[in-house]
């Protein structure tokens, strides 16, 4: 017989909880940052899919994403204007619909197959979890290399569980967290359920069985609360002077040729003589080449000789007839020695897919990006005299894959360089530090985290912050920032766990289906 769900919720008071589960989710986020609230949000989400049908599933997870990406990356807007925030809004939520019917298949579709004990309840959570994660894990590698903004992770940088993030990675939290959620439902349900059916004169005696049931998703939060803080083993320290410079680096400012690069510089005078180990500039450090003019490549060897240090700094470079975003390693006497490409430039922000076909729908908007910076292929560390330094730029900090490959690769402490000036002071340079803070734990090393305008800071490989400068201030950080060679478990099995718990939630689910077919054969 066909299924015929019986929904928690009638089809308009869900579409009205899952609107509300956005803003909500959101607010757990950086720079309203009350974690809970993602709990909260999850929770409405979750409730509001339980017993649909497919479509009305499909459109409930459809609302809700849309209502979570409108509120947690509005400030996308402040670029392009609202059209190209609008669709990568919707196409995320699309990514959330799907993940949404799946959820709500296997809520139907496990209790059929398995059974609706407590036992098979707890199951159920678990796979729940584990299709979330895999329509996060999905959603951050396509199309075009995927957006990674939003995972429910995030928005644990500063709450008590971001002691896990060594232990189990981002993919890992987002599973333990959607986990609690779906157990703690459950759990009220399942209680509620067989409360329901008992008679009157006993239902009081009940209260033991509901403590019971809900001992398990209080157990379950409780021992994330209580993971042992990893301890990075410390190697040395490397003295960095790190400068946001504050010029006028958004795309749409006004500026002459060389402003940026003067910005930098003024900025950098501070720090002569101070015996640095190593002078950071952010992405946009400079807008003219000294790969192709003689005035930056004097002025690069002005700062390292004054210095007495190396420098990283971001350049446009061209080579080859291909335009990259690239940062670059400026040796005293030598010039540059090193190059790292960024590997994941952003679609139709740093390029654009496919151009003559986005263009038709939008030629105005397409014609704003001139250039299509290429994908590159570079590692991604420096030596910089003896240390490895791992290197990515502003939206490289969200992929997953980069980071752990630097690590791999030997890096001791993470420089992030990002140009945040195309945002003003919205929540993206807000989220953005709190995704470093979080690679910061998962990786176990520092990061400097420098920004063209903001927010700056230094951060030590137990998350805590060493040192930050204010937005839109020209300023320097100064610090000895502690270098690390071990290596954190969610390195060695952070992308295994992903898999792991994506496969078996999706793996269930295709048993559970299959199973329920030959019921109904």
């Amino acid at each position: 017989m066909p299924d015929k769900p019986v929904a928690v919720l009638p089809l308009w008071a869900a579409i009205v909880t899952a609107l509300a589960s956005g803003p909500i989710m959101d607010a757990g986020f950086p720079d309203i940052s009350v974690w809970p609230m993602t709990f909260v949000g999850i929770a409405l989400m979750l409730l509001a899919l339980r017993g649909r049908r497919s479509w009305s599933a499909f459109l409930v997870g459809f609302l809700g994403g849309f209502a979570f990406y409108l509120t947690h990356i509005s400030w996308a807007s402040l670029f392009l204007g609202p059209v190209p925030m609008l669709a990568l809004s919707f196409l995320e939520s699309l990514f959330v619909a799907l993940g949404a019917l799946a959820i709500t298949l296997a809520y139907r579709w496990l209790p059929r197959a398995f059974g609706a004990g407590w036992g098979a309840t707890l199951g159920l959570a678990i796979v729940v979890a584990g299709l979330w994660t895999a329509r996060e894990a999905w959603m951050s590698v396509w199309p075009y290399g995927g957006f990674s903004w939003g995972r429910v992770a995030l928005s644990q940088a500063e709450s008590p569980l971001a002691p896990l993030f060594p232990w189990i990675g981002v993919s890992g939290v987002s599973f333990t967290i959607v986990l609690v959620v779906a157990l703690a439902l459950a759990a009220a349900e399942y209680s509620w359920r067989h409360y329901s059916e008992l008679p009157l004169d006993a239902r009081a005696q009940h209260v033991s069985r509901a403590l019971r049931t809900a001992f398990v998703p209080v157990a379950v939060f409780a021992l994330m609360l209580n993971v042992p803080t990893w301890q990075a083993t410390l190697e040395g320290t490397l003295r960095v002077g790190a400068v946001q410079g504050n010029g006028k680096a958004a795309y749409f400012d006004e500026r002459e040729r060389g402003d940026l690069l003067t910005a930098q510089l003024t900025a950098t005078e501070p720090l002569y003589g101070q015996d640095l180990d190593l002078v950071v500039w952010p992405e946009g450090g400079t807008d003219v080449s000294p790969l192709s003019n003689s005035y930056a490549a004097s002025a690069f060897d002005y700062v390292v000789e004054q210095a007495g240090a190396p420098l990283i700094s971001g350049d446009i470079t061209e080579r080859d007839g291909k335009i990259f975003n690239s940062q670059l390693l400026w040796m005293p006497g030598e010039g540059v020695v090193d190059i790292y490409d960024k590997r994941h430039p952003i679609p139709f922000g740093e390029y654009v897919p496919n151009r003559e076909f986005w263009a038709q729908f939008a030629p105005d908007l397409i014609g704003l990006i001139a250039r299509d910076y290429s994908i590159g292929t570079t590692d991604m560390v420096f030596d910089v005299n003896g240390v490895t330094v791992g290197v990515n730029i502003c939206f490289d900090i969200v992929d997953d894959q980069i980071l752990t490959e630097s690590v791999e690769q030997g890096a001791q402490v993470i420089i992030a360089s990002s140009n945040n000036a195309d945002f003003g002071m919205t929540d993206e340079s807000a989220q953005q530090l709190a995704m470093a803070r979080i690679r910061a734990l998962e990786l176990g090393r520092s990061v400097v985290n420098i920004s063209t305008v903001g927010l700056s800071a230094i951060i030590a490989p137990d998350g805590t912050t060493i040192a930050e400068v204010p937005w839109y201030t020209a300023a320097t950080m100064v610090e000895d920032v502690p270098l690390s060679t071990s290596i954190t478990p969610a390195v060695v099995w952070g992308r295994e766990i992903e898999w792991l718990v994506s496969g078996l939630g999706l793996g269930a689910l295709i048993v559970a289906g299959l199973a329920g077919r030959r019921k109904n054969a």
